[in-house]
């Protein structure tokens, strides 16, 4: 039996293809389109699932979609209806769109794929907290959900079981974590569902000065329970998220997006918000198991991709461990919807944990190569042990390495298949990856990639972290890592061992060896606004846009100034930068 699970028209459309219990692929449609967060109907990401599996769409036996549609609109109806007659400009814009597409999706399916079978629906949280319990290999565990908004519900716990899922509780719209935290994503002039995380990254440069006024804004009971003051919020009337009074509670008008300097200012409010949502998320995690009496937590949706307070959680939250799923937010739920459908309502046998987040496609060593001679480039092709030797050679001299390698991530995070690589110990490798090649703030941290069997050698953790969602600090008295290390002396961390994937972890033990240091610099292989590279071509155009000075591709390596001139836009002039 094959079953297709999709999450789309809101954003981050995504697709899971699930075949007899095992997850055969998973991807974005972002990856294919090269839209970022692209919303649409997931056509190619399900035409990759379908080819990786070797099958079609009329061999799919059912379609699961991550939302229940009708719950929705009714929300949005109600919502609008209930602040007439401001809410009716913002009702009649969308309406249409919502009405060809979420409430279509059996028609879409058939226009755009020509699939006439069975669909179902499941509901928002439930996909998230099945993309969570199902993949985390647990009989038992409590499970946390927290996103912005669902059909109505904005935060939901329970419990799984064995094949069975109990959501015991929820918060619901308006009242919103994930809503909250947007909103002060646009205040400090980052884009919603989009840089949220510049906001968390942005956090350990400030003071929590502004903590009392975002507990005005948030109302936060002992069990985690909370409820926004919507006397400063817009998102149930119009298209605002937050008026006036929001505004003048800080002190300061809205950041121009993307614009004005970013003052200390900016900065503390986005540590006063960390400080909120750790004790938010610590205060739910530690009341839900208290009160499932299961001790494990699986965490899923959006707010479940912070890692600091994923990380807040395990050192101060009564759990023994957590699990969050590499990709815990509305992409995920593609999966989570798959996997209901073939666990909960079938009951059919549960595989072990999550076997790999390596779900998305990959190309063979011929394809690439003629994407290479496609282009003209100069490369040599070496074989495994002169591949890993030629890649630490570049890394010690100092070099950006592009690399490129298997089948692509599953999630929002780069995990050592779409990856520029560096240097760690290198004082100036941060800034001159920020600023030659992701052409972004020079504010972002990296994150490490550590051999699992030392990463509590060299960080305040005693547990792997295979999806880089955990952060921790790194320890002292080793040698300095200034480049993975923030401000706060803290790191994202993504623990790597040789199951999980043999060639980048014989890398970075080959690095270990020479440097005494087992750790390389992990960030995905983007430049701004663009979504991490997914081909082969992806991957050479960036490298040939942005100024890598090396490109490990398959079994190729090539370097950047052996590269004939192409006609492409550099990202640097892209965005017009100097």
């Amino acid at each position: 039996m094959r079953v297709l699970g999709i999450s789309c028209f809101y954003h981050d459309a995504a697709a899971c293809l699930v075949d007899e219990g095992r997850i055969v692929a998973a991807a974005t449609e972002e990856s294919f389109s090269r839209v970022k967060h692209d919303s649409g109907f997931p056509t190619r990401a399900i035409n990759y699932a379908l080819r990786e599996g070797q099958t079609e769409i009329g061999k799919i036996d059912a379609v699961i979609y991550y939302d229940k549609p009708m719950k929705k609109f009714a929300r949005v109806l109600h919502t609008h209806l209930d602040h007439f007659p401001r809410g009716l400009g913002p009702f009649v814009r969308k309406m249409p769109h919502v009405i060809s597409t979420e409430l279509r999706v059996p028609k879409v399916l058939k226009d755009q794929l020509g699939y006439t079978g069975p669909v179902l629906y499941s509901e928002h949280h439930l996909s998230h907290a099945a993309s969570a319990f199902y993949c985390s290999g647990w009989d038992e565990a409590s499970i946390l959900t927290v996103d912005g908004v669902g059909e109505w519900t904005t935060s939901s716990w329970g419990v799984g079981r064995g094949n069975d899922i109990q959501l015991m509780g929820e918060t619901r719209f308006p009242h919103s974590l994930g809503l909250l935290y947007s909103a002060i994503t646009y205040y400090l002039g980052f884009k919603v569902n989009s840089a949220e995380y510049k906001v968390m990254g942005l956090a350990p440069y400030g003071e929590p000065r502004f903590v009392d006024q975002v507990r005005q804004l948030i109302h936060v009971a002992d069990d985690g329970s909370f409820r926004l003051d919507m006397s400063y919020f817009e998102f149930e009337r119009g298209q605002r998220m937050y008026n006036e009074k929001l505004e003048k509670l800080f002190g300061q008008p809205t950041r121009p997006l993307e614009g004005a300097e970013l003052l200390q200012f900016h900065k503390d409010v986005a540590r006063s918000l960390q400080v909120i949502v750790d004790e938010v998320m610590v205060k739910l995690a530690t009341h839900i198991v208290t009160q499932t009496g299961a001790r494990k937590l699986c965490l899923a949706g959006g707010v479940a991709l912070n890692c600091v307070a994923n990380g807040e959680i395990l050192r101060r939250a009564p759990v023994d461990d957590i699990f969050i799923q590499p990709s815990a937010g509305d992409a995920g739920g593609a999966m989570g919807a798959a996997l209901l459908l073939w666990n909960g309502l079938l009951k059919k046998p549960r595989l072990p944990r999550l076997p790999t987040a390596y779900l998305g496609p990959a190309e063979s060593d011929a394809e690439i190569q003629a994407t290479l001679d496609h282009y003209g480039a100069k490369y040599v092709r070496l074989d495994r042990e002169e591949l890993l030797q030629r890649t630490c050679d570049l890394l010690e001299a100092g070099k950006v390495v592009g690399w490129h390698h298997g089948r692509m991530e599953w999630g929002p995070r780069a995990l050592g298949h779409r990856t520029i690589l560096g240097d760690p110990r290198h004082p100036e490798m941060r800034t001159i990856i920020n600023m030659k090649i992701k052409m972004r703030e020079g504010f972002r941290p990296f994150a490490p990639s550590v051999l699992e069997d030392q990463v509590s050698e060299w960080f305040e953790i005693d547990r792997p972290s295979p999806y880089m969602l955990l952060v921790a600090p790194v320890k002292a008295g080793k040698t300095p890592l200034p480049s993975i290390t923030h401000v706060d002396n803290s790191a994202r961390i993504q623990t790597i061992n040789r199951e999980q994937d043999a060639l980048y972890y014989d890398l970075i033990q080959q690095f270990f060896r020479r440097t005494g240091v087992p750790v390389v610099i992990n960030t995905s292989m983007n430049v701004r606004g663009e979504p991490m590279v997914c081909t082969a071509d992806d991957t050479y155009r960036c490298f040939m846009r942005t100024e890598m000075d090396a490109l490990v591709c398959g079994p190729f390596v090539m370097l950047k100034d052996e590269q004939p001139a192409l006609k492409l836009k550099s990202a640097a002039e892209e965005f017009g930068l100097d």
